[in-house]
């Protein structure tokens, strides 16, 4: 038992010395509180051809189409981009799309509502600083245009899941069918 419980406490120790060493991280600059008409003016000025209906903001990035949503009152926003239609989708392909949303996906996801594959980005509203509500849609911009490849928010992975080892084994594949050149 004292063997097992050695190395935990040298980890344990090292990981305080270094986290002692390490810089005290910056307060985050401050901005104004998000709200709805902030929020239409950053999406604006993402493109200036945004469509209100509503509470929703539809429009267009990089050749994706995306909704963004926000309820003040629940202090809550989404910003969605549809990828494909859930009718299709195998067990193996749902069992894929959870994975990534474990490691790859980042803060993006991937969910199904109403028939239809979604990458979402959901976040309180007021909380909600610009950096984050533009990283927040790269990332959903990314989960979809890599769906059914790389199923990933971005260049990160989140270790711990099964991600790692996906793409790993795609790596072996390609290099066994590359031996021959």
């Amino acid at each position: 038992m004292k063997m097992l419980i050695l190395p935990f406490v040298l980890f344990s120790w090292a990981c305080v010395v270094n986290a002692q060493s390490l810089p005290l991280p910056q307060p985050p600059t401050e901005e104004p509180a998000m709200t709805l008409q902030r929020l239409a003016q950053i999406v604006q000025a993402l493109d200036p051809d945004v469509v209100a209906r509503g509470p929703a903001l539809e429009f267009t990035l990089d050749d994706i189409p995306i909704i963004v949503i926000a309820d003040a009152g629940a202090d809550r926003m989404r910003a969605m981009v549809p990828i494909a239609s859930a009718e299709g989708l195998e067990k193996a392909d749902l069992l894929r799309l959870m994975q990534a949303n474990f490691d790859a996906a980042l803060d993006a996801r991937y969910a199904v509502a109403n028939g239809r594959l979604w990458g979402v980005f959901i976040h309180p509203l007021s909380p909600l600083q610009k950096d984050q509500f533009l990283s927040g849609l790269v990332q959903t911009i990314t989960v979809a245009k890599t769906y059914g490849t790389a199923y990933t928010g971005g260049a990160a992975i989140f270790g711990g899941g099964d991600t790692g080892g996906i793409y790993r084994d795609l790596l072996e594949e390609l290099r066994k069918k590359g031996e021959a050149l």
